[in-house]
């Protein structure tokens, strides 16, 4: 499930990774902020290295807030997966030059480049990582979670096309005048940089693959 990412990462055990396990999915969020998000300083992470600790959930969730987790300590799966995603992207920034020249396998072969183009095309909805993206866009878009994650994509689908389409933002510019804001310069609650850009283009290729499924 985690198997790809964590290898990335060069988890000692990527193949055998039982997040079910309490102590192990403790030490591995130990690991996880000590050797590559290291969000804490070293001396702020011992509630969290304390994995006997009665009071740990408790930790962890901060935890979770203080990365600006979307998923709470109840949704581990998606949790790790955002958390293991978190640390690949530090990972690549933090080693840039080194990966910068590595082409994909799958690239090397010609039909494995033409098949590997559009990801959403054999897409698997019960997937973690689709889940994931959903998840962190209702979230992120404040709309209630449901069951039912097609469910969930239709109420994006819906909000992205009445408040979001280029219509309607120049709808709401013509009708209220005000002062022009820098958004750099305020918190806003989510980031407008290059990870929000991101998820927007994740957005958009969900849509897409929803217009597929009806």
């Amino acid at each position: 499930m985690f198997r790809r990412k964590l290898t990335a990462l060069d988890y000692h055990n990527p193949t055998g990774f039982n997040y079910k396990d309490e102590t192990e999915f403790r030490n591995f969020i130990v690991w996880l902020e000590d050797q590559k998000i290291r969000h804490y300083k070293i001396e702020d992470r011992g509630n969290l290295r304390n994995i006997h600790s009665t009071d740990w959930p408790k930790f962890f969730e901060k935890y979770l807030k203080d990365v600006s987790c979307p998923f709470k300590i109840q949704d581990r799966q998606e949790a790790i997966d955002w958390l293991l995603g978190l640390a690949v992207r530090l990972e690549y920034g933090d080693n840039a030059e080194k990966y910068k020249d590595l082409v994909p396998d799958n690239t090397k072969n010609a039909d494995n480049a033409a098949k590997n183009a559009e990801p959403l095309i054999n897409l698997d909805v019960n997937n973690p990582d689709f889940k994931a993206g959903v998840m962190a866009l209702a979230n992120l878009l404040q709309i209630q979670r449901h069951d039912d994650y097609l469910i969930m994509l239709k109420a994006i689908r819906i909000l992205v096309q009445e408040r979001l389409t280029q219509d309607a933002v120049a709808k709401a510019n013509q009708a209220k005048e005000g002062l022009p804001v820098a958004l750099d310069k305020h918190i806003l609650g989510f980031d407008t940089g290059v990870f929000f850009i991101k998820q927007m283009q994740f957005l958009m290729k969900l849509l897409k693959f929803y217009d597929c499924c009806i």
